[in-house]
């Protein structure tokens, strides 16, 4: 069989009110590795779903070797040899790597078939292995591996059912450095056996030397195949942005003299190396970076949530080697997780309790906590950060992601910090709840607090910042000292590690 040939002919996605994607055409060729880059938003999950039988298009062919295809389910899309390696894994920690592969395909032997042969089942699982030059033991515990393992195993459990076509969606993001060639040396092993790999990243630096083209959406719509070749980051960042006009901060936020946070020299094993930096206060400092730079491990390190290996924190002029969260919640320190969901809330618990969660010290007494304490303090906060609570005694995980996040940021400035770290605050909220969460740090800034703000949205960071750290592989890289005179073209570029050209 020779190589497998994709064409996508006007493939659209329509939801009521939203046009998810629009007249998506390309041709894919089998042996190739074809990276697809774009902006949060752009169509770039729903192409996936579209082709992997999660969503059913609203018009629009598939055509596999010429062929008409179409899928109703995953286990139809499946069948035809489309296979789709997500970001989070699936795979069940306490079985071993060959049930992992095998799930669902066990050889089976005895009376009826009902039983496993499990050295079989094993030998055919090293096979899968081999074939794609994995060294890993098939009998080894799924949970006994690093996250890097782990994810070849999920591209060799979706090799093992012979696709035609190969989507790894972020492969790399939360992978160490040393883990992410051996996972491009299976990729390439994928593409050698005359599959269509389809890379989903932001990554342009990272696959220069596995993707053959570059395929980029903007808008939901197919902008452009380019050969790696020809893809300068300029090039693609334009493709992926076009003309992008951006608000700019307050003219009325001076930075000051004072130091409220200096890193010396942190470093975590796999996750940073190294880092210096110092905040001042009044500055909102923005930490740029693809994916998997390191730069929410990082945040989590300074703040006592994560272990650091070296190096030590100056905050508000103490010394701090060990840093705990209750450390570095007494000396002024407060932060938005990521995950607001797991770490920033509790979703059964109310509004009030959560916006009182970070200062129940300041807010209980002797303690014990009261509703006669909490609540005008639960008032302030729903006032000042315009919190759309109908009642306070609801449970948080009515409200919606903006509001959310809004009671996540009034529980922490309850603790009345100096400093404050938001990690993607602006994730899964809408543009009216991002604009009032840039208003909150702007007023942070303007009250003369330090601010620390991570976000993968590039834009954001250079309307909101002062300053912009670019991080890349767990080290500090490049600084933009202007972001009111920098492009998203220019730090898109800076953060893929290479000069816009």
């Amino acid at each position: 069989m020779g190589p497998v040939k994709l064409e996508i002919r006007n493939l659209t996605k329509a939801y009521p009110g939203i046009l998810a994607l629009r007249d998506f055409s390309a041709v894919f060729h089998g042996g190739k590795v074809y990276a697809l880059l774009g902006k949060n938003g752009s169509g770039k999950s729903t192409f996936v779903k579209c082709l992997s039988g999660a969503v059913v298009p609203t018009s629009g062919q598939i055509l596999l070797d010429g062929r008409p295809v179409s899928f109703r389910t995953p286990v139809d899309a499946a069948q035809e040899g489309f296979a789709v390696v997500y970001q989070e894994l699936s795979l069940i920690l306490d079985f071993t790597v060959a049930e992992n592969i095998l799930l669902g395909r066990y050889v089976m032997t005895g009376p009826g078939g009902r039983t496993i042969d499990w050295r079989k089942t094993n030998r055919q699982a090293a096979e899968i292995l081999e074939s794609l030059k994995i060294d890993i033991p098939v009998t080894t515990r799924v949970a006994d591996l690093s996250v890097g393992q782990r994810q070849v195993i999920e591209i060799a459990k979706a090799m093992a059912q012979n696709p035609r076509v190969l989507f790894l969606d972020e492969p790399t993001s939360a992978l160490a450095r040393h883990e992410i060639e051996s996972l491009m040396d299976v990729v390439r092993t994928s593409r050698d056996q005359g599959v269509v790999v389809i890379f989903i990243t932001h990554k342009l630096s990272e696959i220069r030397g596995i993707a053959d083209y570059v395929t980029v959406l903007r808008d939901n719509t197919h902008v452009g195949t380019v050969p790696i070749s020809e893809a300068t980051p300029k090039m693609v960042v334009h493709m992926m942005f076009g003309e992008t006009a951006l608000q700019s901060r307050p003219a009325d936020l001076p930075v000051r003299d004072e130091v409220r946070l200096k890193v010396c020299g942190l470093t975590r094993a796999n996750k940073y190396e190294n880092i210096d930096f110092e905040v001042h206060a009044g500055e909102i400092l923005g930490i740029a970076g693809m994916l998997g730079a390191g730069r929410s491990e990082l945040l989590r390190g300074i703040f006592g949530a994560d272990p650091i290996d070296a190096g030590h924190i100056v905050i508000n002029g103490e010394t701090v080697t060990r840093p705990s969260i209750q450390t570095m919640k007494r000396l002024g320190l407060g932060m938005t997780m990521e995950n607001r969901k797991d770490e920033g809330l509790i979703q059964i618990m109310s509004i009030q309790d959560n916006l009182c969660m970070a200062g129940i010290d300041a807010v209980g007494r002797g303690g014990f906590i009261s509703n006669a304490r909490q609540a005008p303090v639960t008032r302030r906060w729903i006032e000042r950060l315009q919190i759309r609570a109908p009642d306070p005694m609801m449970e948080v995980q009515s409200l919606s992601g903006g509001n959310q996040q809004k009671v996540v940021v009034g529980s922490w400035l309850n603790t009345d910090p100096s400093v404050m770290f938001f990690d993607e605050p602006t994730r899964g909220i809408d543009i009216q709840a991002k604009q009032q969460i840039f208003q909150i740090m702007w007023e942070l800034s303007r009250k003369g607090l330090s601010v620390v703000f991570v976000s993968s949205e590039l834009e954001e960071l250079l309307e909101v910042c002062h300053r912009i750290i670019i991080m890349e592989s767990g080290r500090f890289i490049d600084e933009v000292r202007d972001p009111e005179n920098t492009t998203i073209d220019q730090l898109y570029a800076l953060c893929m590690a290479e000069a816009a050209r």
